[in-house]
């Protein structure tokens, strides 16, 4: 790796190129320019070249990438290529369908544990994963090398989650709770709200006649 400061929007854009260079795999395509990843992902190959040469020379002139060869690489630099357990927080609605989402995540990562505060849901069977009550976080955590979290908890619950996933060894946590969680800097927190999304998708719409208005004048 050429940097150890490597900006938060390249290391989102991995997972992006990863999709899309299995897709080409399953299609048996062997190589890839980064035109082409430009123009299916509407980036500019400036920028995909970039960001691949922070992690090393993976393309060759004339050739491009080698779309086995970039799959492997991408999920080492993502850590993909190792087990990774992932523990989560909250067995209602949510997280029952991101339980139901294991199907989809790559073979390596993997919802592999679920809690919950609430009496009645614990012992519940979600897939082929029990409910366990919070008393048991830490020491499943630690049992599983849990490393990742994800919190689908209600807003005041999550703080007191955070805290006592921090204290259970977590190192990262993907936060549904719409609340912004408090944790040491060597915490990575990535927040997932869809309220703010859709709110913001709204900025962008377009009232065809004020538009028109504004033109005029």
């Amino acid at each position: 790796m050429k940097s150890d400061k490597i900006s938060e929007a390249v290391v989102r854009r991995l997972p992006v190129y990863l999709r899309f260079l299995n897709e080409l795999h399953t299609r048996e395509i062997a190589t890839v320019s980064s035109q082409e990843l430009g123009q299916k992902l509407d980036l500019n190959p400036a920028q995909i070249r970039k960001d691949l040469a922070y992690f090393g020379d993976f393309g060759r002139k004339g050739i491009g990438y080698d779309v086995p060869y970039l799959i492997e690489k991408i999920r080492h630099i993502l850590k993909l290529d190792q087990p990774l357990n992932v523990a989560l927080v909250g067995a209602g609605n949510l997280g029952h369908a991101l339980s139901n989402y294991n199907a989809y995540l790559q073979d390596t990562m993997k919802i592999t544990a679920i809690f919950d505060s609430y009496k009645p849901k614990v012992g519940q069977k979600i897939n082929s994963l029990v409910v366990q009550p919070m008393e048991e976080l830490g020491s499943t955590i630690r049992e599983q090398g849990i490393r990742i979290a994800i919190i689908t908890v209600p807003e005041f619950e999550a703080q007191n989650v955070a805290d006592t996933l921090v204290e259970s060894g977590i190192e990262a946590i993907l936060n549904f709770a719409p609340v912004i969680l408090k944790t040491p800097s060597n915490i990575r927190i990535h927040a997932a709200d869809f309220t703010t999304d859709l709110q913001s998708l709204a900025y962008y719409l377009q009232d065809g006649k004020e538009e028109s208005e504004h033109e005029k004048q």
